[in-house]
């Protein structure tokens, strides 16, 4: 397997990490899980799960979509893509 191929996303409380970035990578690990889970899910959807606004939820998204683990095949609409994700 091609280490480009796979993710591992793994947090932890170690204390390296400034509070404000562990609360977004938890955010962001949440919304991929339940994007994972549901299917495809709306933008919308998503804003209305997490009770957040468009703006935070878009950061987020994009933060998924540059690391290829999700993908939007139709305008506002998300789904995970084929690569391999180890959660911890």
């Amino acid at each position: 397997m091609d280490p480009s191929d796979s993710l591992m996303i793994k947090l932890s409380g170690s204390g390296d990490l400034s509070p404000s970035t562990d609360r977004m990578l938890t955010r962001v690990k949440s919304v991929y899980l339940f994007i994972r889970k549901q299917g495809p899910v709306s933008t919308k959807e998503l804003v209305e799960e997490f009770d957040m606004t468009q703006r935070t939820m878009q950061r987020d998204l994009n933060i998924l979509t540059y690391n290829r683990l999700v993908r939007s095949p139709k305008r506002g609409q998300w789904v995970v893509t084929e690569r391999k994700v180890r959660v911890s």
